[in-house]
């Protein structure tokens, strides 16, 4: 499962990145939204923490929506069918897109944080490993999720559009847990960040489980 997992996952990255309009438009999207609520503070004024987190994390939420777009949209005319008769568990597809997508949002965070930096005017105070650490692990919980709504969204019945509706919500507790975490690594206080940090963990483990229980049925479902 692993070795096919690392396959998918090469191989998406590969076609994503040959011509790059994946990722340009995800970074195009994130600095467009970012810019837009830099705007909304007068020259010199310093953007709220929570705020700035807040911004960032809608560039990320709306950036795994592309990304994911992108990686499903690659087994177009068929393609699919070859995945799904090879022998490896069909689970190592939703495995191998999730890392390619882990990897693809890491690379345009890195730039949505300076950008955050920069355009709403943040001086982090808090430790920046920590705040890596904090990414990470909610950027795990977003792709998980993100890969099992591109496998839902892959079909093109009006079923599978309402699955996609009703299940992006569920990102919410998560945004939530990261926008806090985030504020404590921009304003130097952590309050309660293994609070916050309990969460996003307990969601990536239930959304780990449900993917790999639900994508075989999704995936290989009529289209």
């Amino acid at each position: 499962m692993l070795s096919r997992a690392w396959a998918v996952m090469a191989k998406d990255l590969r076609l994503s990145l040959a011509g790059a309009q994946g990722p340009a438009q995800t970074v195009l999207l994130g600095l467009i939204l970012i810019f837009i609520f830099s705007l909304s503070r007068d020259p010199g004024e310093i953007f709220p923490p929570l705020s700035a987190a807040a911004v960032f994390w809608l560039a990320t939420a709306f950036g795994q929506v592309l990304v994911f777009n992108t990686l499903y949209s690659l087994e177009e005319g068929g393609c699919r069918d070859g995945l799904l008769l090879s022998p490896a568990p069909v689970q190592a597809v939703w495995l191998g897109k999730a890392a390619a997508g882990m990897a693809l949002l890491v690379s345009c965070q890195a730039v949505f944080a300076p950008a955050v930096v920069a355009f709403l005017g943040q001086r982090p105070a808090g430790s920046l490993l920590a705040g890596l650490f904090f990414v990470l692990a909610v950027d795990w919980g977003i792709v998980a999720l993100g890969s099992l709504l591109g496998a839902i969204s892959a079909g093109r019945g009006a079923r599978e559009s309402l699955l996609t509706v009703v299940l992006f919500p569920l990102l919410t507790p998560l945004l939530l847990a990261a926008i806090r975490l985030t504020e404590g690594v921009l304003s130097g206080e952590p309050g309660d960040a293994r609070l916050w940090l309990g969460m996003a963990l307990a969601f990536d483990a239930v959304f780990t489980a449900a993917a790999l229980a639900l994508f075989p049925s999704l995936y290989s479902g009529e289209e």
